[in-house]
C-alpha cells in the first residue's frame, strides 16, 4: 500500500483511507485526521486516560476499572441521569478529552470479544463507550461498583448491546463494522433515532463493500464464511440505501444539531460508508464536533465550526445524524 501526504493528514493513495471497518491498518483511518486542536478545556471531572497498551487478558485492566468507577461516581454526582441523553452524552464525552488515541485496539488475538479498553479510544469506541457509560449509569446505578465483577459483567452487556448486530456478540461478523448498520441497528432497537432525514438529505448511491474487495487487511476474514456473511451485511445495507446531508448544505442546516447528537462523517472512497464519527457540541454559539481523530492524537473539540471542519477534509462529503435516545424509555 502506498500513501501520500494530503493537507489534512496522511491519505492512501491508489486506495481507501476512511471507513469504520476496524482493522489495524484502517483503523487508524476510519478516525480521520482533523486539525487537533481544542475549543476550551474540559469541564471538571475525572483525570483523562493516559496512553497505555490495551491488555491481551480478557479480564479488565486496573486502570481501566479506575477509569470506569471514577466516571461512573462523577456522572451519579453530576446527576447526568437526570439529563436529556444528549445533553449527558456531552457532558461526559468532555471528561474524556485528553485521553489518548490509539487504533486497532477491537482486534487483539483469538476469539471476538467485548474489549475494554478507556485508556486508548478511536472515534467510534469513544462514541460507544460514552453512550454505553451514560446507559450503565442510567440502569445500573454507582451502587453497583460495590461488587466490581458484576459491575464489570453489566458493563460489558451494555457494550455489546451497542457494538454488535441486535445486541448480540456472535463472532466477528456479528460487529456492526458500518457506521451507518450501526445507526440503523441502534435506531431499529430505539437506542439512537437517526434523525438524517430531517436535514433535506439526498440519497448515497455508492454501494457498501470495501471490507469484501480488501479481505487482505482483515486477518479475520482469512474464513470464507466470515466474508460471506460479511458480504450479506453489505448486501442488506445496499438494499436499504442511506441518505445523508452534503457539506454544502450544512452550514444552513447546523442549528438544527443538538449538543450530544452522534455525527457521522459521509465517505467519499469507494466501498465506504462513513470516515469519522464524533459529538455535537454547542458552545459559545458555535457547533465543535468532540471526537477522537488521528492527527492530535486524543479526544478533542474541533476549535473550527463542524460544517468548516468537513470542508476542509478531502475524504469527507457529508454527515448522517443520529440522536441518542433515553434507553429507559427506549423498550
Amino acid at each position: 500500500m502506498n500513501w501520500r501526504r494530503d493537507t489534512a493528514g496522511w491519505i492512501h493513495s491508489g486506495a481507501p483511507h476512511v471507513g469504520v471497518v476496524l482493522s489495524t491498518v484502517l483503523l487508524a483511518a476510519a478516525c480521520s485526521p482533523d486539525e487537533g486542536s481544542r475549543a476550551g478545556a474540559a469541564p471538571a471531572g475525572p483525570p483523562a486516560a493516559a496512553t497505555t497498551p490495551q491488555p491481551e487478558s480478557p479480564a479488565w485492566d486496573d486502570k481501566d476499572w479506575d477509569i470506569f468507577s471514577q466516571k461512573v461516581q462523577w456522572s451519579v454526582g453530576q446527576r447526568l441521569d437526570t439529563l436529556g441523553m444528549g445533553e449527558a452524552m456531552a457532558r461526559l464525552g468532555e471528561t474524556f478529552v485528553g485521553t489518548a488515541y490509539v487504533p486497532g485496539t477491537l482486534n487483539p488475538e483469538g476469539p471476538e470479544r467485548v474489549v475494554i479498553n478507556f485508556r486508548g479510544l478511536d472515534c467510534v469506541t469513544f462514541v460507544e463507550n460514552v453512550y454505553a457509560m451514560n446507559r450503565f449509569v442510567r440502569e445500573v446505578g454507582a451502587e453497583a461498583l460495590d461488587d466490581r465483577e458484576r459491575a464489570q459483567i453489566q458493563y460489558e452487556e451494555l457494550l455489546a448491546d451497542v457494538r454488535y448486530r441486535d445486541g448480540e456478540l456472535d463472532g466477528y461478523e456479528s460487529r456492526l463494522h458500518y457506521f451507518s448498520e450501526w445507526i440503523a441497528d441502534n435506531s431499529r432497537r430505539g437506542l439512537v433515532e437517526d434523525v438524517t432525514s430531517e436535514f433535506d438529505p439526498v440519497a448515497d448511491p455508492e454501494p457498501i463493500n470495501f471490507m469484501t474487495t480488501h479481505t487482505d487487511a482483515y486477518p479475520q476474514l482469512s474464513d470464507p464464511d466470515a466474508v460471506a456473511a460479511i458480504r450479506a451485511a453489505e448486501e442488506r445495507l445496499n438494499q436499504a440505501g442511506r441518505w445523508y446531508i452534503p457539506q454544502e448544505k450544512l452550514p444552513a442546516l447546523a442549528d438544527r444539531i443538538r449538543t450530544g447528537d452522534i455525527i457521522a462523517a459521509t465517505s467519499t472512497v469507494e466501498g465506504l460508508d462513513i470516515a469519522h464519527t464524533g459529538i455535537a457540541l454547542w458552545r459559545d454559539g458555535k457547533l465543535h464536533l468532540m471526537h477522537a481523530p488521528l492527527v492530535g492524537k486524543d479526544v478533542q473539540i474541533s476549535e473550527a465550526s463542524l460544517p468548516d471542519r468537513l470542508l476542509r477534509i478531502s475524504g469527507q462529503d457529508g454527515i448522517m445524524v443520529a440522536r441518542p435516545q433515553d434507553p429507559r424509555g427506549a423498550r
